[in-house]
């Protein structure tokens, strides 16, 4: 019996780095891919495979594809495509550190590193912007039919598909705001987390209330703020049994719906941009028999 991979729908860790990988040499990803299920225990580490090392290991997931980029009312979203994503999950930075160097040398026969961010979490659930995030996140069994497949055959069943952006925030403008338009920026008071009555139509959550698509579009939000020394945003992670509900709500906070523009966009906006597939465990390992492996 098949299961997800166990950090999808567990909490929050208080810290986290998020890894991006090229593909440099397809025959040997095999070996590569091996070599990561031995330390990947799908809690501690989360794994994600890109639409490019699907193909080049001459297979195909249904469903997954590339990002989407979008230009519309000066709105860019970018499509940054990558082979491989690890979500290193835990309480100690030291050990993430470790971790990462581990992970990076298992796999330098096929992939090079890409990308990674640091990240965290603060207060209860919080952006560095103080509003609660992922308000309206799906629980239970909710989160578990918003996130994993179900009746997709084996080697599909208890895999998720993964959307990952990074974002950066400019602290500095959004805190120039008043703290009523704040509120209404987002379509909530930061005070008590209460849902504005009289918000805008570009607020966030009216741009992307889930159970006001047709179909609901609900995904299950794992997102985290990151820093660095120069920057710093949040890294906005979203599960789901589909992309569908994922671009759902990212075509209306573009404006592509109704050409109105979700007024986040007024103080941050997106480095980048990549989908995943995150295979499911079997006797405590990656299952990789969708992959051939």
């Amino acid at each position: 019996m098949t299961t997800p991979q166990p950090g999808i729908l567990a909490p929050l860790p208080h810290a986290a780095r998020y890894l991006s990988f090229s593909l440099y040499a397809a025959s040997a990803a095999p070996r590569a891919l091996k070599d990561l299920c031995a330390v990947a225990d799908g809690d501690s580490l989360v794994v994600g495979i890109g639409a490019s090392l699907v193909s080049a290991l001459g297979k195909e997931i249904p469903g997954l594809k590339p990002f989407p980029s979008w230009s519309h009312l000066g709105v860019d979203i970018p499509s940054t495509p990558h082979a491989l994503w690890c979500w290193l999950r835990d309480d100690d930075r030291g050990e993430l550190v470790n971790r990462s160097r581990q992970i990076t040398h298992l796999l330098e026969q096929a992939f090079d590193p890409a990308g990674s961010a640091d990240a965290f979490s603060y207060g209860s659930g919080r952006d560095l912007t103080g509003f609660e995030d992922g308000t309206e996140n799906p629980t239970g069994a909710d989160a578990d039919r918003a996130a994993i497949f179900h009746g997709q055959g084996a080697g599909l069943d208890g895999s998720s598909f993964v959307a990952v952006q990074q974002w950066r925030h400019d602290m500095e403008r959004f805190e120039a705001m008043d703290p009523e338009t704040q509120d209404k920026v987002i379509g909530r008071h930061k005070a008590g987390n209460e849902e504005m009555d009289d918000a805008p139509p570009s607020a966030h959550v009216k741009r992307t209330a889930q159970e006001e698509f047709a179909p609901e579009a609900f995904v299950l939000r794992r997102s985290m703020p990151w820093s660095d020394q120069h920057s710093a945003g949040l890294m906005f992670v979203a599960f789901g049994r589909s992309f569908a509900a994922f671009e759902a709500q990212l075509h209306r906070m573009v404006g592509l719906d109704d050409g109105i523009v979700d007024s986040l966009f007024r103080f941050t906006h997106p480095l980048d941009g990549a989908y995943f597939w995150c295979p499911p465990m079997a006797d405590g390992r990656l299952d990789l028999r969708a992959l051939g492996l």
